[in-house]
Parts: C-alpha cells; structure tokens; sequence
C-alpha cells in the first residue's frame, strides 16, 4: 500500500511541474533530438545545431504555452545557496540563454557558450538589455585555458549528453576535470540531466556523467537532486570548497 501512495505522490508532484499541454513539449523536443542525431552524421556538431537553432527555438524552451521548462530553470535557480552571490559565472551550452538570464540576476557577470552560432546570436537579441550578460561561440570540448580559474559558478544542463557518441567513462571523466579547471576556489557547479527512469538508455548517460563529476578530484558534491524529469547536482571545486 505504502509503494502505491508514494508511486501517486510522485506522479501528482510531476503533473504539478508541467501542464498537460506539456507534451507537446516533449514531442517537439524528441523530434528536434533525432533532427540533430541524423544532421550531425554528415555535416557535424556545428551545422547541425545550427540548423535546428534556425528555427529559433527547437525545444520551445521558451514558448509560452508550455510550464515545464520555466519552472525547470526556475528550479536549478533555486539549487543555489541562498544568499550567494557571484561575481562571474559561466553557463556552457546556453542555447537562448534562458537559465543564464536567471543566473544573472545572482551574478555580476555571466557568459553564456554554446557550440552553435545561431543560438548565440538569438540569445544576444533575446536578452539585448541585460547589461551582465553576454554570449559567445564555444564548445565544451575545446575551451580555452584562458578561462581556467575565472568562475565562481559554472552551469552544466542539458548539454553534456548531446556531445557525439560514444561517451565512455574516460570521456566524461576528462570533461570533469575540465570543467572543474574553469572554477576560482571554492567555486560551484550545477549539472542537471535529463533523468525519466533507471532503465531509459538517456537516463542511463544522465548517471553516468553524473557519477563521472562526483568522481574527479577537483569536486566536491554538496548535493543530489532527482526532479521530474531531471538529475541535479551541485558540486564545489574541491580547492577551499565552501555551500
């Protein structure tokens, strides 16, 4: 009886996170997912967000009639220590810049990446009078030593599982410990992932680079959380690690 009332619980606190118009959102993105999967094969990474950023948003990420996503970005927001504040952060994989415009609103400056061009020049237009943030090209794979030791925080969603097969531990191990170079001392990470169900192969991956981050040296997990229908993790340069 008890595995009953908590299995309801938990659908009735997912159908509180979106609305039934959701679904829709679902199946745009899933559609915009295998788009990408097939582009990327002849024309690679680049071209191939850049072609679904031609539309100006294929995951409806922000379109209006759809709840999940806000109260998604609005939820990582949340994660962060109540009360800090941070002087530079860095939201790798952007996209429109959504979650980034959040984070900036706890932030003295905020650069948000992202692999394709399209992205960065709609998120420029989206967010023109926000003064503290700001957009460039750049991918997660090949990022600058320049930016080493800059961050106080740096924002990881959705971004590391569209990285091209395969995916291997060793892979997302070394992504680890870059991303954990990016980091001041005592400097945060947020992950989020898509998670739906232990036995889904995407969820699978969600576990996996997240048990990849909890790993490296150069962190320190502060905390885990699992949302409907995402994996979170928030995690402290291990070098004067501080909540």
């Amino acid at each position: 009886m008890f595995g009953v009332i908590s299995s309801i619980q938990r659908r009735m606190q997912a159908m509180a996170f979106m609305s039934p118009r959701d679904i829709g959102l679902f199946v745009r993105s899933a559609r915009t997912d295998a788009i990408i999967t097939r582009a990327r094969t002849g024309a690679g990474d680049q071209s191939a967000f850049d072609a679904a950023y031609a539309t100006g948003d294929p995951w409806a990420s922000g379109d209006d009639r759809y709840l999940y996503q806000r109260r998604k970005y609005d939820v990582l927001a949340g994660l962060l220590p109540e009360g800090r504040h941070f002087a530079r952060a860095l939201d790798l994989g952007a996209g429109l810049g959504l979650l980034a415009r959040r984070i900036a609103e706890r932030a003295e400056d905020v650069l948000g990446l992202d692999i394709s061009q399209g992205a960065v020049e709609h998120a420029r237009v989206l967010h023109l009078g926000v003064d503290n943030l700001r957009f460039e090209r750049g991918d997660v794979r090949s990022l600058p030593p320049s930016l080493d030791g800059l961050f106080d925080l740096v924002v990881l969603a959705d971004t590391l599982y569209y990285l091209p097969p395969p995916l291997t531990d060793a892979t997302l191990k070394s992504l680890a410990l870059r991303v954990a170079a990016l980091l001041a001392p005592g400097g945060l990470c947020l992950l989020a992932n898509h998670y739906f169900f232990a036995a889904d192969p995407d969820s699978r991956l969600s576990q996996r680079i997240h048990r990849a981050f909890a790993w490296s040296p150069g962190f320190h997990v502060i905390s885990e959380h699992r949302r409907p229908f995402y994996l979170v993790s928030l995690l402290a340069n291990s070098v004067g690690h501080t909540a």
